[in-house]
């Protein structure tokens, strides 16, 4: 069996998903996806400037954009970096093509490139943190820790394992059968957002994620969304003392 979080198993995934993500994972969440980025962004502490530039991390189809720019209006540029070369021409044509003059595109595994250190005011990943195992997700805080400048914030979420939940096996139910359920009979067999749904139950939560951020340094609020049905990590990269 292939290495599911291979990079190139996970761009190819995601290509193939790219025409019709937007609307299965709109319709699949019942609406809670919008939501959570929504809050996502909501979280964010404000960037230490205007005109603030900065990342989305496995940005996908940019859903997490318009939220970004409706709370932060003075908002320099963002520059969308993901693997998955699909997802991010569905955004722009579906989404963002009025904007794409704040909008830079970098094809690339986040955890290959070389961002430029201290670049950026703010980072933020929707729904990406699912595709890492738990040596990337490391690699990913370190990322995080060296990009931002200093008094940078960041927020991430993804959905996650309710544990202790008592409705937590009708929502496992629902990703492990329903999906692929649906998958099977509406969109002609193919198995690719039943991946969706294993990265998901793999995921577990963004404690994890919260702790290795921390070791980098960096302030770190955990947060639980819908009972756990989701999880997010929010904070900054504190100024030096003298500063």
């Amino acid at each position: 069996m292939s290495d599911i979080y291979d990079p190139k198993f996970v761009k190819e995934v995601f290509d193939r998903c790219s025409d019709r993500y937007i609307t299965f994972s709109l319709v699949c969440s019942f609406g809670f996806t919008e939501r959570w980025r929504r809050q996502c962004v909501a979280a964010m502490p404000v960037p230490p400037s205007r005109g603030a530039r900065g990342y989305d991390l496995m940005a996908g189809t940019g859903e997490a954009w318009p939220h970004l720019l409706k709370r932060f209006e003075d908002i320099g540029s963002i520059t969308a970096v993901d693997i998955s070369s699909g997802m991010h021409r569905r955004a722009m044509e579906r989404l963002h093509a009025h904007r794409s003059h704040r909008i830079v595109f970098v094809e690339d595994d986040v955890l290959a490139n070389e961002l430029p250190s201290e670049s950026a005011d703010f980072v933020i990943s929707t729904f990406g943190l699912k595709t890492f195992n738990r040596d990337q997700h490391a690699r990913l805080a370190a990322v995080v820790a060296r990009v931002l400048k200093p008094g940078g914030v960041f927020s991430m979420i993804e959905a996650s394992d309710p544990k202790g939940w008592w409705l937590r096996p009708l929502y496992l139910f629902h990703l492990k059968v329903v999906l692929p359920l649906i998958e099977r009979i509406f969109l002609r067999g193919a198995q690719d957002f039943s991946m969706i749904g294993t990265y998901s139950t793999n995921f577990g939560d963004a404690a994890q994620v919260a702790a290795m951020l921390r070791d980098q340094g960096l302030e770190v609020e955990f947060t639980k969304y819908f009972f756990g049905c989701a999880t997010g990590v929010a904070g900054r990269k504190n100024r030096p003392a003298s500063q």
